[in-house]
């Protein structure tokens, strides 16, 4: 994604649509039109403003990279891709005149130590379920009984599974193996949080799939990451974030310097680069 069609504004638009342009450069309503398709919102006049906001952000940059006789250098991604003209203008004008400090070790180990819970390998666990199907009306009053069942015996859950499970699973005893973060739906993934192990959730947990009787087995805890491992990932993520700021700053310079019609690009509402 270039430079300028990620940057993104909160721009206040007239009530009668007027011409938007750029030093006397106009910004076409079919343009607007069709980069408000790289705009999703709710309202399309929301999506419009977004993409107008977008184009005057792009056009700043190209004429400021012409007046400095920026070189058109397109590079290309390692699936092929190749860069237009215009953006080779933009990445070309941001590499020469926006300049971002890296982050020192010290201020990534701070990052680190106040952070410690980004840096973490996440809990597994280790399960079993029978799932009784959404769409059999009888699933309710079963997964109840099966419940009280295991109450009184919980080392009927393999018979019990394999007897009504709807998942594969019911021919293992129910046996979900591991675990980890996003295997599952976020239903039965919080249900697992919940449950002490060794025990079977005192309720049927209720996904798009129907409902589960849940047992778990074992939590196999996350532990700490040490800082030599993530410190490239940190490195990498607060560098982003310190050329957001200085892309920001530097846009929003440019906006100030030039005639813009039509929009409003306040300082409350500076170009944010996603």
């Amino acid at each position: 994604m270039s430079i300028t069609s990620a940057c993104a504004v909160k721009p206040a638009l007239p009530a009668t649509r007027k011409t938007i342009s750029v030093n006397g450069v106009v910004i076409s309503r079919a343009a607007i039109a069709q980069e408000t398709q790289n705009h999703p919102a709710s309202k399309p006049l929301d999506a419009m403003k977004a993409a107008s906001a977008a184009l005057v952000v792009r056009e700043l940059l190209l004429q400021e990279a012409r007046r400095l006789a920026i070189p058109v250098e397109p590079a290309s991604d390692g699936e092929g891709r190749r860069e237009t003209d215009e953006e080779a203008l933009v990445r070309g004008l941001i590499e020469r005149e926006v300049r971002t400090p890296e982050a020192d070790e010290a201020a990534c180990r701070r990052f680190h130590e106040q952070n410690r819970r980004r840096f973490r390998t996440p809990d597994l666990y280790e399960a079993r379920h029978i799932l009784l199907p959404a769409n059999q009306p009888e699933s309710p009053v079963l997964a109840v009984a099966i419940l009280a069942r295991l109450a009184l015996e919980p080392s009927e859950f393999a018979a019990l599974a394999l007897a009504h499970s709807a998942c594969p699973s019911g021919k293992t005893s129910g046996n979900l193996g591991q675990i980890g973060p996003r295997q599952t739906v976020p239903e039965f993934e919080e249900a697992l949080a919940r449950i002490t192990v060794g025990s079977i959730h005192p309720e049927p947990v209720e996904t798009r799939y129907g409902l589960h009787i849940v047992a778990l087995d074992r939590r196999i805890e996350g532990r700490d990451l040490p800082f030599d491992m993530v410190r490239g990932r940190i490195a990498e993520w607060m560098g982003e974030k310190v050329r957001r700021a200085a892309i920001r700053q530097y846009v929003s310079i440019l906006a100030g310097q030039a005639d813009i019609q039509g929009i409003d690009l306040d300082a409350s509402t500076s170009p944010l680069v996603q």
